[in-house]
Formats: C-alpha cells, sequence, structure tokens
C-alpha cells in the first residue's frame, strides 16, 4: 500500500525547472524544493472556503488554511494539479478549471521551499472534504476570515500566498 510520503515528485531550482525526482517523504525531509498549486474557492455567494486540516497532515498538521492545494505529482502540469486537488479536497467532481493567477517561490529560510501556483475557482457543488485530509470546514464571508487571521494559527505557506494574492488584487485595480 502506497502512502502519501511515497508519491513521487518532481524537484526543481530556484527557476522552477525539473533537476530530479524524489519520493515525497524523501523531499520533505532533505528540504527539496518541488511544486505546489494553492486554489482559492468561493461559493455561488462568494464566500471562502476555510478549513483545518488533520492532525495526521505530513506537513502543518492541525492547521487552518484558506486555500485548497498540495504537491504537483512528478510529470503533472500546475493545471492538472489544481483540478485534481481541489476535487480531491473539497470532494466533488465536475468543477470548473481553476484559473491560474501567478506563481511564486515559498521559502520560509528554514528548509522549507516550493514553487506555489495560485489558482481561484468558485464551487457551486455541495462539497464533502475528505476526512483524512480536512478536520473541520465552512465558507466564511472575506471579513471574518480577516477577522480570524491574528486569532486563528494558520499554514505559513497558504498564510504568504493569500498575502500575495490580496497584494496582485490590488495592483490589478
Amino acid at each position: 500500500m502506497t502512502t502519501p510520503a511515497d508519491e513521487i515528485l518532481d524537484i526543481v531550482d530556484e527557476h522552477d525547472q525539473v533537476i530530479g525526482r524524489s519520493p515525497r517523504g524523501e523531499a520533505y525531509a532533505k528540504g527539496l524544493r518541488h511544486r505546489c498549486v494553492f486554489i482559492q474557492t468561493r461559493d455561488a455567494e462568494g464566500r471562502l472556503f476555510v478549513h483545518r486540516r488533520t492532525a495526521t497532515k505530513l506537513v502543518f498538521p492541525s492547521l487552518y488554511d484558506m486555500f485548497v492545494g498540495g504537491v504537483v505529482g512528478a510529470g503533472e502540469s500546475y493545471d492538472e494539479a489544481a483540478l485534481r486537488e481541489a476535487e480531491e479536497e473539497l470532494g466533488v467532481i465536475g468543477l470548473p478549471a481553476p484559473r491560474f493567477l501567478f506563481k511564486f517561490l515559498y521559502d520560509d529560510g528554514a528548509g522549507r521551499s516550493w514553487w506555489s501556483a495560485v489558482y481561484e475557482v468558485r464551487c457551486d457543488l455541495p462539497v464533502r472534504p475528505q476526512a483524512e485530509e480536512v478536520a473541520w470546514h465552512d465558507f466564511l464571508p472575506d471579513a471574518e476570515v480577516e477577522r480570524r487571521l491574528p486569532e486563528w494559527e494558520w499554514v505559513p505557506d497558504g498564510l504568504a500566498a493569500y498575502e500575495r494574492l490580496r497584494e496582485h488584487r490590488r495592483a490589478a485595480r
């Protein structure tokens, strides 16, 4: 039986060029740079999907996140991974293709670094998040998310993506 730690990832350089492949567990343990997708999901009323990760997650267990997403598998495109991860985490089939917004290199300075592609998608379907991935979820208005930012412990890469997304939208105005 394979586990998430066995999933093969493309290892990339500082320019997002593939330089090798590694199992996810090894990539995490050795701090090898890989690729991830972050998908901001809103419902028909424009509320943001927010969830708390399960305690069994390999990275950032039990923390809150305002994105669904995950790692990009070896040979998989960012776009393919965005749709796959969004449908898996939301527990839906038939989601429209998430819209690519921008990409940035996340680096926490402590050995965690990955290229991060940020997307957005609207989900009008009833969600059934994976119990293995999501301990709690809700669709929250933006004002509620902003109010919770200092109160809840958020995944650091998701928080970095959220802050960059706010700047991206300000610049686009």
